[in-house]
């Protein structure tokens, strides 16, 4: 007797596909927004920062429905790639991983940006005075140090998109097998009437998936603190 159905186990793999691309798609941004707000003053540093966070201040709708406006067939974006390329973004699971990666975006770029922050700069000055290049200081230096915040963030974006519901069932709307992630399976089963036990087991799932990535991402980031600091 299996615990899910198959319909069920389809969410949560597609939830879990979801999570992951966002964050793959997430986390370059996050590095560069994180390194360029961290390390450089510019003549609009906090129109930049404002802007950054701005998905965690403003209604996730508003979010999805500018995606759609974006990525949409008729849209700048959305039309060039259909056009030009055959790819079609919304409604598709390919939208949800975007938007989930909008919504993620803040929390990687600060959790990151403190890594940063925290450094001793004083060992890549060190560094770069031994003849190391930059981009050789970057790798060899300070990614290793900031490693537990590119893990914590990683984590963080990842139960972040587990979660996402507005801008994800704006955007993509909520198709099943193809966009209906956990957040939007749950809504469609509570109202459904005899749904209570199957949104009990994805509920479940849910709580369980989040929990185990903050507890691997609290492991990894002490572990590699430890072989950093050796």
């Amino acid at each position: 007797m299996t615990i899910l159905s198959p319909l069920e186990y389809e969410v949560v793999l597609l939830s879990v596909q979801v999570a992951t691309w966002s964050v793959l798609i997430s986390m370059p941004l996050s590095l560069a927004t994180a390194w360029l707000l961290s390390r450089r003053q510019f003549y609009g540093h906090l129109i930049v920062d404002g802007l950054v966070h701005l998905p965690m201040v403003i209604p996730p709708v508003v979010v999805g429905y500018v995606l759609l406006i974006l990525f949409g067939r008729q849209g700048p974006i959305g039309g060039f790639l259909s056009e030009v390329l055959g790819i079609t973004i919304a409604f598709t699971w390919k939208g949800a991983a975007i938007a989930s990666a909008v919504m993620a975006f803040p929390l990687m770029v600060r959790a990151i940006r403190l890594s940063f922050q925290a450094i001793d700069e004083g060992l890549e000055e060190a560094a770069a005075t031994l003849g190391a290049s930059p981009f050789r200081v970057f790798f060899t230096i300070t990614i290793p140090i900031i490693s537990p915040g590119l893990i914590a963030a990683a984590i963080l974006g990842f139960a972040r998109s587990l979660g996402e519901f507005g801008a994800t069932i704006t955007f993509v709307s909520n198709i099943p097998g193809e966009t209906r992630t956990l957040p939007l399976a749950l809504f469609t089963l509570i109202q459904t009437p005899g749904g209570d036990a199957a949104a009990v087991r994805l509920l479940s799932i849910s709580v369980i998936l989040a929990l185990g990535a903050l507890i691997a991402s609290e492991y990894l980031a002490r572990r590699i603190t430890r072989q950093v600091k050796r």
